[in-house]
């Protein structure tokens, strides 16, 4: 029954491993030069990384320019 157990505990860690590892995201920190210095947005992903990266972010009427580190 304790090897039974040990092998179930296995083979649902690795299943938790294959399923983790197929769905990685695309994740950096992003960032903005605005007028009074860098303003960082935080980490962002996938379609919000892409998103930012090609619009930019609004700020008061203002559009700038996003930068997103190694991406």
């Amino acid at each position: 029954m304790k090897k039974v157990r040990l092998s179930l505990m296995a083979a649902a860690a690795v299943l938790v491993f294959a399923a983790s590892s197929c769905n990685k995201s695309e994740c950096h920190e992003c960032h903005y030069d605005g007028p009074n210095g860098e303003v960082e947005l935080g980490e962002k992903c996938d379609d919000e990384l892409e998103s930012l990266e090609a619009n930019g972010y609004e700020e008061n009427g203002t559009v700038y320019t996003v930068h997103c580190h190694e991406h």
